[in-house]
């Protein structure tokens, strides 16, 4: 994963200030995804994470992650990718995982912009958050969905 965390740092910071402009501020955006992430910190973050990545033509368009317990901490797409069933796909793969790891529900904190694909996707809002990033309120939902029995 390590010689994936450039690609999935920029994806991420591309989701947050291109896909996300709609739903949040410059100055959410920016407390969100800094220009000044550690690169080495994010490499070690996503080697610490059952992270994987989606690639179209070799280049890396997507990338997700999820824990032991069925927490998704992290799923972005690159725009230039969106609505082309990539983050259908990494849900995919969240779902295999977790349950092959004893997981029996699926948690996520997701972004007012990522809120309708999850939905879609079976998991219902439970709580309405504000989160505190770098100093700045952002909004959130915490979201769930269970697994079905494998």
């Amino acid at each position: 994963m390590a010689a994936d965390a450039a690609a999935t740092l920029g994806v991420f910071r591309r989701a947050v200030h291109v896909t996300a402009a709609a739903d949040y501020s410059p100055e959410q955006r920016e407390a969100w995804a800094p220009g000044t992430f550690d690169l080495v910190g994010w490499s070690e973050q996503r080697n610490r994470s059952s992270t994987v990545v989606a690639e179209i033509a070799g280049c890396l368009v997507g990338f997700c992650d999820v824990d032991a317990e069925g927490y998704i901490d992290m799923l972005f797409v690159d725009p230039d990718h969106g609505r082309q069933g990539v983050a259908t796909a990494l849900v995919g793969w969240v779902r295999a995982e977790a349950g092959q790891r004893g997981a029996t529900r699926l948690t996520t904190r997701a972004s007012e912009t990522a809120r309708p694909f999850f939905e879609a996707q079976g998991f219902r809002v439970d709580e309405r958050l504000t989160l505190t990033v770098r100093g700045v309120a952002l909004t959130a939902c915490a979201m769930s969905a269970d697994l079905a029995p494998s």
